[in-house]
């Protein structure tokens, strides 16, 4: 639902709008002030420059020499102020009694305003309201001729009015400058309020906060792994569980999924942009349960969510289970044996063929106790023991000659650290052998076990050869990638899990993962597993 208050984007676009009017009020108020002030600055300098050229007329020093100087300054200081745009060039003499003025009714009354030093020599400006209003005005001395003290006063002056007049076009272009930048100013307000909607897709803030702290807490709370992906494959939030399982670093988001040395085939199922199944992934020694979800919001992909579950456990108990299910088809297949067995041996008393029925039981009890036997002692473990006799029942079944020699159980069981990877190295092994003699003319799977103490160190080999094609070059340069398989066909998903899985259980032990050519022509896959023997109980 909804919150009743404002959004952020329409909270943004009003806190813009203020900021915007408010800047752009005070910018051209602080503009139309500095123009006035200037205004009135130039009309200052102007009124000193007009009356210091009028005071240096020789004109005026000539006018000032006769009985009756209005008569030739007043013509002359008008033309001077119709040429020069002021409003008033007013002559007068030391005392301030006017020679000139625009209004002729106002010669020979005393000047209205301060003289200032200027009857002394000196140049004096003020604004004073006069006859003609308020005005800007500059009161300079008129030498004579050899130099001596001041022989009149000129007087200069600017209208307040006029000086305003004249300001009208420049406050008219700081004004349209301002709507100009205010125009931009709420165009770009605006922009940013549709992005910012598009954002946070209208929520205010209450609600994101909210949305946050749940989405924060579900992350965490969840049990498996969570990836959010964007749609470029970058990491935008993984949780505790997630950075365990792919041990990525806390400043992972942000960062690409491609970057963070994960296996190929996980990041392209992550980043693929479409709903994938389950698959499994081998990253470091662990099995994970990979799912992805593409993730979109009204219509549009927005990125993809990755859900992680850790199946390295489940993965070796299901070893163990297939061991002993081996096992038990392999039970089933010898109690039909043993059936039939009973029935010859039945129809051997019947006919009185006594000695015929005590061979045939004897011999096939004695094989079958001695095979029992064989693998037993030599694997020193019941689970891979039994893993071994399912695989010789289904090797039996399958056509395929399956030799079991050496020894890992003498000097003790095997550990128990070691009895699970032991059963996903032989497991895999002996169905990826079975598969390579599928299609040969001689079927033959051979299994050499080892054990040997190296120092403080004891080490177990698995030694796997068949009679099948082998490996090429290529194959023994990926066999041990995940995805990679020599089988053609069917679904990749899933593929090329097994070589990989034994090599992690290699490594997890401090062992190492051989191929090579057998003796009987196919491929040679040697595992050697170690534990220490000083850190053992």
């Amino acid at each position: 639902m909804r919150g009743q208050g404002w959004s952020v984007a329409r909270q943004v676009l009003a806190l813009q709008v203020v900021l915007v009017v408010a800047t752009v009020l005070v910018t051209a108020g602080l503009a139309a002030y500095d123009a006035q002030r200037d205004a009135r600055a130039a009309a200052t300098e102007r009124a000193v420059a007009v009356a210091r050229a009028v005071a240096d007329s020789p004109a005026v020093t000539e006018a000032l020499e006769t009985s009756e100087p209005s008569s030739l300054l007043q013509p002359y200081a008008e033309e001077v102020r119709v040429d020069t745009g002021v409003d008033f060039v007013v002559l007068m003499d030391t005392e301030g009694i006017r020679y000139t003025h625009p209004d002729p009714a106002n010669i020979g009354r005393r000047f209205l305003g301060d003289l200032g030093d200027a009857p002394s020599g000196g140049v004096f400006t003020q604004e004073y309201p006069g006859t003609l209003g308020e005005s800007v005005r500059a009161v300079v001395p008129v030498r004579g001729a050899a130099g001596e003290g001041p022989l009149a006063l000129a007087s200069v002056g600017i209208t307040v009015e006029s000086i305003r007049r004249s300001l009208a076009d420049d406050l008219a272009l700081v004004a349209v400058a301002a709507l100009v930048v205010l125009g931009l100013g709420l165009a770009g307000a605006g922009l940013v309020h549709r992005r910012v909607r598009r954002q946070t897709h209208g929520l205010g803030e209450q609600e994101i906060t909210r949305m946050y702290e749940y989405y924060t807490a579900v992350l965490q709370a969840v049990r498996e792994g969570l990836l959010l992906l964007d749609r470029h494959g970058h990491v935008q939030q993984a949780n505790a569980e997630a950075r365990r399982l792919l041990a990525l670093p806390d400043d992972v988001a942000g960062r690409s999924l491609a970057a963070l040395g994960l296996p190929p085939a996980l990041v392209g199922a992550a980043t693929g942009g479409s709903t994938s199944p389950d698959d499994l992934y081998l990253v470091g020694d662990r099995v994970l349960l990979v799912s992805t979800s593409a993730a979109t919001w009204e219509g549009s992909e927005v990125g993809s969510v990755v859900t992680l579950r850790d199946h390295t456990e489940l993965r070796a108990v299901t070893g163990e289970l297939d061991a002993v299910r081996a096992l038990t088809e392999s039970l089933r297949a010898q109690s039909h044996e043993s059936a039939n067995l009973l029935h010859t041996v039945v129809s051997l008393l019947e006919t009185g063929r006594l000695d015929e029925a005590v061979d045939l039981v004897t011999e096939e009890l004695q094989l079958a106790q001695l095979l029992t036997d064989q693998v037993i002692e030599s694997v020193g473990d019941p689970v891979v023991a039994a893993l071994l006799l399912g695989k010789l029942a289904q090797a039996a079944e399958r056509g395929v000659s399956l030799e079991v020699e050496g020894e890992i159980g003498a000097g003790g069981a095997v550990a128990r650290e070691l009895s699970r990877d032991l059963v996903t190295v032989v497991g895999n092994l002996v169905d990826n052998a079975f598969d390579a003699v599928a299609g040969a003319d001689v079927r033959r799977v051979r299994v050499a076990l080892g054990r040997r103490r190296d120092g403080d160190a004891e080490q177990l080999r698995v030694e796997v050869g068949d009679s099948g094609p082998g490996f090429d070059s290529e194959a023994v340069a990926h066999a041990l990638e995940q995805g990679w398989s020599t089988k053609a066909g069917g679904d990749a998903a899933g593929r090329g899990l097994g070589l990989a899985l034994v090599a992690a259980a290699a490594r997890r032990h401090g062992g190492d993962v051989a191929l090579g050519r057998s003796e009987l022509g196919g491929a040679r896959i040697e595992v050697v597993l170690q534990r220490s023997l000083a850190a053992a109980p």
